[in-house]
């Protein structure tokens, strides 16, 4: 019978406190691209251009074998923050609205009590910050929020000491609006006074700023959501069809034979010109090796300050590629149950915790993990309480056990993904999907439902208990109905 990973947090965290045996505690640096694809490193030879991303793997441990929680943006961030399922946290669908979708620009009146606007993440959920602050680091997130637009969602009131970027789940990049409307905050107060900026420029600046006040001083926790390389939130279809990104970046890859071209059907217009494949991937790669720099420039702070050794860098997307994104090997992409969906690139360097340097680590490990783990690192008290999905990967990521993680399950609406072991299940709303055997069949090609039925039952049963514990577990807003 496999026993749920919840269980299996206190017994861990017990054992793996005694191994961390740095003498100060260490600093965080959480760095989360939106919607990257799994093969868009420049060290795995596609031809992407990101030497910060390539240093970080030269020096620390690359995970292959590692999932997010959701195969889109924001229950993937609540899980992330909090080490909890999506269906436990209450955060397993969007905070969004889909009318400007479909070219409808809201006026300020009707946006202000759309979900989008007054949707969050239960208050009673416990974060990341949160979990630090006894422990005395200062922390601060400088990007993509994507968890509530209210006073009471925002960063500072969850445990965050500082906080600038965008609500919600994308924009447009330099005038800083979702589909038309403004999303731009410093800690509680709304703000245009960088429109115009783009906004990696803006994170970089914000994230160095807290780096020069903190570095050196005292342990802080700083979280980087880029919303790179995300497509843009404009009503423009042309701005809507691509990534944005500087032009001195999008000439560091090779020229596109067209820009544009027109779209005879589109569901903002029709006809409606919008960008090129070709271009598309270009800006693509484009916005990522600006937010590539921009990374290489907090790295290169933390070495000047002579702190970068025991600062825990982690870098990860929030889920698969979409876009102009390469998910190769993998099947599928961002929304989807396929690996192409929830195994993302993940890069953790910390040499003062013994995380080995140029490794690539295949042991199953998930982002729950990551609340857990910083615990540990951080010598700080988890709330005894609170259910935990993940459980502290110190000794897996040093390659000194194997993963205790044994089986993942998500759920978006009528499609599923369940992985027990080597065994994967997808149902895709009854379209597509099928059993597959990931040890063999990375990309999901062969599907075993007719010859192993047992195996696929197995799998079922044990997703079906999951769906059952997630439902018994304490009801948390916004969806849940209690």
């Amino acid at each position: 019978m496999i026993r749920p990973i919840a269980f299996m947090v206190a017994s861990v965290f017990v054992v793996s406190t005694a191994a961390i045996h740095a003498a100060e505690r260490p600093s965080i640096l959480l760095v989360v691209s939106d919607d990257q694809g799994y093969n868009d490193l420049g060290i795995l030879g596609n031809g992407i251009i990101t030497p910060a991303l390539d240093r970080l793997a030269k020096e620390g441990t690359r995970l292959t074998n590692f999932y997010v929680a959701w195969p889109a943006c924001t229950p993937s961030r609540a899980s992330l923050l909090t080490g909890r399922y999506p269906q436990r946290n209450g955060i397993y669908d969007m905070i969004r609205n889909e009318a400007p979708d479909y070219g409808y620009k809201y006026s300020a009146e009707e946006y202000a009590v759309t979900f989008e606007r007054i949707g969050g993440m239960d208050c009673r959920e416990v974060i990341l910050p949160a979990m630090l602050k006894p422990a005395g680091y200062n922390s601060g997130i400088y990007g993509k929020w994507d968890l509530g637009a209210l006073k009471r969602y925002l960063p500072t009131s969850r445990g965050f000491d500082d906080f600038y970027g965008f609500v919600n789940t994308g924009i447009d990049y330099f005038q800083h609006e979702r589909y038309g409307v403004p999303c731009m905050f410093r800690n509680l107060s709304p703000t245009e006074e960088d429109k115009g900026t783009y906004c990696t420029y803006l994170f970089q600046r914000e994230a160095l700023r807290f780096l020069n006040e903190h570095a050196g001083k005292h342990p802080f926790f700083l979280y980087v959501p880029f919303n790179a390389p995300h497509n843009s939130s404009a009503l423009d279809p042309e701005i809507r069809s691509s990534v944005q990104a500087p032009e001195e970046f999008k000439k560091m890859y090779p020229p596109v034979d067209s820009e544009t071209q027109v779209a005879a059907k589109h569901r903002y217009a029709s006809p409606a010109t919008v960008v090129t494949r070709e271009a598309r991937r270009r800006d693509y790669r484009a916005a990522v090796t600006c937010m590539d720099v921009a990374i290489g420039k907090m790295l290169h702070l933390l070495e000047d300050k002579g702190i970068l050794d025991n600062t825990i860098v982690i870098f990860f997307s929030d889920n698969g590629g979409s876009g102009g994104a390469d998910n190769a090997p993998l099947r599928g992409h961002k929304s989807q149950m396929w690996e192409g969906g929830v195994r993302v690139p993940c890069i953790i360097r910390w040499p003062n915790g013994d995380i080995k340097a140029g490794q690539v680590n295949d042991e199953f490990l998930t982002s729950l993990e990551l609340f857990p783990s910083l615990a540990v690192a951080a010598r700080t008290e988890l709330q005894a309480n609170v259910a935990l999905d993940g459980f502290d990967w110190w000794s897996t990521i040093r390659g000194e056990t194997p993963s205790p993680r044994k089986e993942m399950f998500w759920k978006r609406r009528d499609l599923i993904g369940a992985r027990i072991g080597k065994w994967k299940w997808v149902d895709m709303g009854g379209k597509e999907g099928g059993l597959f055997d990931l040890s063999t069949d990375i990309g999901e090609r062969k599907d075993l439902s007719d010859s192993r039925p047992e195996i696929l039952k197995m799998v079922k049963e044990r997703f079906a208990d999951w769906l059952k514990e997630m439902e018994a577990a304490q009801p948390r807003g916004p969806f849940r109905d209690y």
